[in-house]
C-alpha cells in the first residue's frame, strides 16, 4: 500500500520521574494507565471529568471537575505536589464555546489560547489544553509513555486471520481516506468496501460509524459483503492524547457491520485490553493488520 504521509513510530520516553495525574475521561485507558503506575509502586492522582468519567474511574477518584474548569485543575494538581499530567479516555459532550470563559480558568494568556481552540478540531483543542498545562509548569506525557505495551505491534497480522487480495485493496482504499479526514483534523478512521470507501469517522466516534455501515447494509444500500476498517493517527497528531485506540467494542462493531478485519497503524495506535481484543477477532473470525506509514 503507498501514501504520501510521513510519520515516525512513536520514540520510546525517558523515565518518568515525580507524581503523576491522571485526566480520565470514558473508556479503559485511564484505569489501565492507573494500575500500571500502581504495579510500579506510583501514587497516581485521579482526577474524573464530569459527566465523562466511566464507574471504575469514579470509584477511585481523588477529585472530579468539570472539562472546561482549567484553572480548578492547576490548583488540584498543585496542592498536590503534581510533575505529570496524562489525559487518558474520550471525551463524548464537547462544551461549549461559552463555557471556556469560566472565571476560574487561570490568566488571560491562558484562557485566550483556550478560547481560541474552541473554533479547531479536536486535535488543535487538545493542543490547545495541553500548551495551557504545560505554561503552568507541569509536564504532559502520553499514555503510551506510561504503557508501552498496548501500542500495536509493527508485526503485520496479530490474529489468526489474515488480509485476502480483496481486503488488502480495501485496507488501501480506506487508509487515504483516513489519512485525508486526519489532515483536516476531523477524524481518524474509514471503511472501504468493494474497494470504495464508504463511511468516514467524524464527531460520532469509530463504533457510531460502524453502526451507521451495519444499518447501511440492512438498508441494502451496501451490497458488497466483507469491507476493512482502518484507523491511524492524524499527519499532525499530538500524541500525548487522542492517538486512536481499538478495543473489543471495535470487534464486535465490526462484525456487526460485516466486515472482514480491521487495518491499524503500528506504534501509533492503542490496543486497549490487548489479549481481549485478539481473542475477539480470532473467535469471530475476522483479521487485525497493523502498518506503517511508509508500507507498499
Amino acid at each position: 500500500m503507498t501514501t504520501t504521509a510521513k510519520t515516525q513510530p512513536l520514540a520510546s520516553s525517558a523515565a518518568i520521574t515525580g507524581r503523576t495525574a491522571i485526566v480520565a475521561g470514558n473508556g479503559l485507558l485511564p484505569i489501565a494507565i492507573a494500575e500500571s503506575l500502581q504495579k510500579q509502586g506510583a501514587d497516581p492522582l485521579i482526577i474524573a471529568i464530569k459527566g465523562e468519567a466511566s464507574p471504575d474511574i469514579n470509584a477511585r477518584k481523588h477529585a472530579e471537575i468539570s472539562i472546561v474548569e482549567l484553572g480548578g485543575l492547576m490548583k488540584i494538581l498543585k496542592s498536590e505536589n503534581i510533575i505529570n499530567v496524562v489525559l487518558a479516555g474520550g471525551i463524548r459532550h464537547r462544551p461549549e464555546f461559552s463555557a471556556a470563559l469560566h472565571p476560574g480558568n487561570g490568566n488571560l494568556v491562558a484562557l485566550y489560547r483556550f478560547m481560541r481552540a474552541f473554533r479547531l478540531g479536536d486535535d488543535g483543542l487538545l493542543k490547545a489544553v495541553i500548551a495551557t498545562i504545560e505554561s503552568y509548569g507541569f509536564r504532559v506525557v502520553g499514555a503510551h509513555e506510561i504503557v508501552p505495551d498496548i501500542l500495536a505491534p509493527e508485526v503485520g497480522t496479530i490474529t489468526r486471520r489474515k488480509a485476502d487480495k480483496e481486503s488488502i485493496a480495501n485496507m488501501q482504499a480506506a487508509r487515504e481516506a483516513a489519512i485525508m479526514i486526519g489532515s483536516l483534523d476531523i477524524g481518524q478512521a474509514a471503511i472501504a468496501v468493494g474497494r470504495r470507501v464508504v463511511a468516514l469517522e467524524g464527531v460520532e466516534g469509530t463504533d457510531a460509524m460502524l453502526q451507521r455501515v451495519a444499518e447501511l447494509r440492512v438498508a441494502k444500500r451496501i451490497n458488497r459483503k466483507g469491507g476493512v476498517l482502518v484507523k491511524c493517527a492524524k499527519p499532525q497528531q499530538e500524541v500525548r492524547a487522542d492517538l486512536p485506540a481499538i478495543g473489543v467494542s471495535t470487534v464486535e462493531n465490526a462484525v456487526k457491520a460485516g466486515l472482514k478485519g480491521i487495518a491499524i497503524e503500528a506504534r501509533r495506535t492503542l490496543i486497549l485490553g490487548y489479549a481481549e481484543t485478539i481473542a475477539a477477532a480470532n473467535e469471530a473470525g475476522i483479521f487485525i493488520e497493523t502498518f506503517t506509514q511508509e508500507a507498499t
